[in-house]
């Protein structure tokens, strides 16, 4: 009668503890800090997009600073880690891309840094040599650089045309009904 009640207990355990496991070896792209600069901004689209931005030019820069090293495993390892973290900041500034651009939130200053900026983000990674250990990586996160250049470029077409017809709403953080 004990070994099944023992099996359940067991059972039940391991399927508590392995999501978390999951939950704890997923990356987070944003350090402590950084994490603290963006909760700090709040609803600001601009502040929020001008610290994605200057976030991403970071890791753009370590990319690049990894790329002409000699090539060694510990190397390949940390683009591959800079490769995913970068894709899934770029994602996550999509995503508060997509919320701000529903809100009708005036956006349109960080947009365009921001679509000067991908460019150069682009370049890096396309000019990145192809190795095994980081390629699925290089090939999402230029896949996610595409798609938020795409995103961008629509975004800045959309807002301008919106304040343009809405005057009085310019610089606002969300629309607000009349």
């Amino acid at each position: 009668m004990r070994t099944p009640f023992l099996f359940v207990v067991l059972e039940l355990c391991l399927c508590v503890s392995l999501p978390l496991r999951a939950q704890r070896q997923q990356r987070d792209p944003l350090t402590d800090a950084q994490a603290q600069q963006i909760a700090e901004a709040g609803r600001d689209p601009g502040g929020r997009i001008g610290l994605y931005t200057k976030f991403l030019d970071e890791y753009a820069g370590t990319i690049k600073g990894l790329a002409v090293r000699a090539p060694s495993a510990a190397r390949t390892h940390r683009i591959d880690d800079a490769l995913q973290d970068f894709s899934a900041l770029m994602d996550e500034l999509g995503s508060n891309l997509d919320m701000y651009g529903d809100r009708k939130a005036d956006m349109r200053a960080g947009l365009k840094t921001l679509n000067e900026a991908i460019p150069r983000w682009q370049q890096i990674l396309h000019g990145l040599t192809s190795e095994p250990g980081f390629d699925i990586a290089r090939e999402d996160a230029i896949e996610s650089g595409n798609d938020l250049a795409d995103q961008t470029k629509q975004l800045l077409v959309d807002q301008t045309e919106y304040f343009n017809l809405h005057e009085k709403e310019k610089g606002q953080e969300r629309a607000e009904p009349q």
